[in-house]
Formats: C-alpha cells, sequence, structure tokens
C-alpha cells in the first residue's frame, strides 16, 4: 500500500501562504477552521491543509450583493 508523502508547513510558512498574521492563523486553528497538528512544542499544518482552508474559504458568484447593493441603488437614483 503506497503513501503519499506530507509536505508540512511551519505556521509561520501557512500564515504566509494565506497572506494572514500568526494570530490569525492560531485562532483559525484554535476554532477549528484549519486543522494542525502538534510535535513537541512544534505546530505544523500539512500543506494539502491549506490549500483545502482556501478552497472552502472561495467565495461564491453572486453572493456578495449584500456589499454593494446600496452603492448600486445610490447611482441608479443619481
Amino acid at each position: 500500500m503506497g503513501h503519499e508523502e506530507i509536505t508540512w508547513l511551519s505556521t509561520k510558512e501557512a500564515a504566509r501562504r494565506l497572506g494572514i498574521a500568526n494570530r490569525t492563523l492560531y485562532r483559525l486553528i484554535d476554532e477549528g477552521q484549519v486543522t494542525a497538528y502538534k510535535f513537541g512544542r512544534v505546530i505544523r499544518i500539512q500543506e494539502s491543509d491549506v490549500e483545502g482552508f482556501i478552497e472552502a474559504a472561495r467565495i461564491a458568484p453572486g453572493s456578495l450583493e449584500h456589499l454593494y447593493a446600496d452603492q448600486q441603488q445610490l447611482e441608479s437614483d443619481a
């Protein structure tokens, strides 16, 4: 049975890939949004888990209208 090689990231590397601060990453880990592993005093995250988090955070088309609907109304009233 073949096993796929796991690519581990440090929290610094994972936060950089996500474009967030380390504190934000720790909060996401604590909330269970990002899976992490502790080996002794070291926290590591699988690269595939970071990629999965990114995919899960994808914004569905048409789901942000509430952020700009008021502006469209103002423009159409002008």
